[in-house]
């Protein structure tokens, strides 16, 4: 590895370290305060306590005999007192020459206030634990209205991301927002066990793909000889369980779709599915809701967001439209005075509207009428239902209406969030269903769905009636920190090869 002139010269300070006799990388550490506890200690009268401390140098300041420094940990900051009286000459001298910032440091002495006031630890032992090579990229600090205020030098957005270690290091809102993150995992978990859901985990590599319209990754099994599939959905091995038995089924997991990148896309994602029997997608939608903003009270203490410019509440009940009264509010077309393809592919043109060669009537509908005109207006939470029969193969059809389905997608932000459907659990008919989308869709059009024999066989056997909803968490977390790009939500986001990125600049 190629190194620059400052990680030459920390090199030669770790050299030096370990002449003096000081491990740089010690196999272990010692802490009895996190930096918020030892200066609550300090504020609950404990004054003269001894702690042991650790963290990263943040800021030193030597004067002579005495030096301040600043060590952060995950809790937050503490100022360290260092004199040479107290340390002793090797130990200060080793601070003065061979520490810099960005090492993690430990730090054992006395809790204190100085006369500036401010709580700190007057150290009597001092001990590096990770030697910093290459320096971090802080750029400065100032004071301003008494709040420090950080400019970041790792400004740019694709190094950010490829660097995420370093993004996490620099700035402290990144760290907040992956800890909402968590937060939002663990609430999501809490809503749905709170409501008879049992948490299950369904094979990644599936020997057949399904449950959604993507393409998906191929991989070999060497030893079977077998091509798998990465999945790009949860949907046919969770309703499995429907028929064994398990009535209230979840889980979040990484699904994978080899196709385009956006800023709401990325093609390994995190998704929440799941099914409850006796349940249709009336009570979906309720559900669903009620999740949504219990989550967001739960990590937020509010179910009112900020989102992009907008304030929206989460509170329910959501707003509900059926699927041909908003396109036919935001274009003027109602669409089910075009029954083909062709007919309404001239409507749309007619309005000035692109229609995809070779797309279905059902696509026209959903990727280019609701995509592209009714989506971006959908700001407060709203349900979207009763989608067209051919672009829903896993729906129930409605019971007066055969040409569409019981389907409703929910949108936040202009975003759409999630896809539910009272799920279809007649097997005849399901199958019926696998083969008419192999005879709509070409084979190698992403939408096309296989024919998953196991699935229908499983169905044979007898499903409960249910209710199911697929969410994008990623999606939902976007909402919950004001992001407006996916990268920003997922900590290892996918992207070019840097050779590439250069060449396209």
């Amino acid at each position: 590895m190629e190194l620059n002139d400052l990680e030459r010269q920390r090199l030669v300070k770790l050299e030096r370290l370990r002449a003096r006799g000081w491990d740089p990388y010690p196999p272990r550490a010692e802490r009895t305060h996190t930096a918020a506890q030892a200066i609550a200690a300090y504020e609950a009268g404990e004054e003269g306590l001894e702690v042991v401390v650790v963290g990263r140098l943040r800021s030193t300041r030597v004067m002579g005999k005495a030096a301040f420094a600043h060590i952060e940990d995950g809790s937050g900051r503490i100022q360290l007192f260092l004199r040479l009286n107290n340390l002793g000459e090797e130990a200060y001298q080793a601070f003065k020459q061979d520490f810099d910032l960005g090492d993690f440091v430990e730090a054992r002495g006395t809790l204190m206030r100085t006369r500036a006031g401010e709580i700190s630890v007057l150290v009597t032992r001092l001990r590096m634990l990770s030697k910093s090579i290459s320096p971090l990229p802080w750029g400065k600090e100032q004071q301003s209205a008494g709040k420090v205020i950080r400019y970041s030098a790792l400004t740019d957005v694709e190094e950010r991301y490829r660097q995420r270690y370093a993004d996490l290091a620099v700035h402290p809102e990144v760290r907040q927002l992956f800890r909402i993150r968590a937060q939002a995992l663990s609430a999501l978990r809490h809503f749905l066990d709170g409501r008879g859901f049992m948490e299950v985990e369904t094979p990644v590599l599936q020997p057949l793909y399904g449950g959604a319209a993507a393409r998906p990754f191929v991989t070999h099994h060497n030893k079977l000889h077998q091509d798998l599939y990465l999945r790009i959905s949860d949907e046919l091995y969770l309703k499995r369980l429907l028929v064994g038995g398990l009535e209230r089924v979840y889980e979040i997991g990484k699904d994978f779709r080899n196709e385009g990148i956006s800023y709401k896309h990325n093609t390994e994602f995190t998704m929440l599915e799941f099914y409850a029997a006796y349940l249709d997608y009336r009570g979906v939608m309720e559900l669903c809701e009620e999740m949504v903003s219990a989550v967001a009270q739960q990590v937020l203490g509010t179910t009112t967001i900020l989102y992009q410019g907008h304030t929206i509440d989460l509170s329910p009940p959501w707003r509900r439209v059926t699927l041909r009264e908003a396109i036919k509010e935001a274009s003027g077309i109602d669409y089910v005075d075009y029954p083909t393809a062709e007919s309404l592919a001239e409507a749309m043109r007619a309005i000035g509207r692109p229609a995809e060669p070779g797309f279905t009537w059902g696509k026209l509908i959903d990727n280019s009428l609701l995509g592209g005109m009714v989506e971006p207006t959908l700001i407060q939470p709203t349900f979207i239902y009763d989608y067209p029969r051919d672009i829903s193969p896993l729906a129930k059809a409605k019971p007066d209406d055969p040409t569409h389905v019981e389907r409703f997608e929910f949108f936040i932000g202009g975003l759409e969030m999630g896809n539910a459907f009272t799920e279809l659990n007649d097997p005849l008919d399901q199958e019926q269903r696998f083969l008419e989308m192999g005879r709509l869709y070409a084979a190698e059009d992403d939408e096309s769905h296989p024919m998953d024999e196991d699935y229908v066989r499983a169905m044979m056997y007898g499903m409960p009636p249910n209710g199911g909803l697929g969410m994008g968490v990623d999606r939902l977390v976007m909402l919950l920190t004001d992001r407006a790009s996916i990268r920003e939500v997922i900590l290892y986001p996918h992207l070019r090869p840097k050779e590439q990125e250069t060449r396209d600049r």
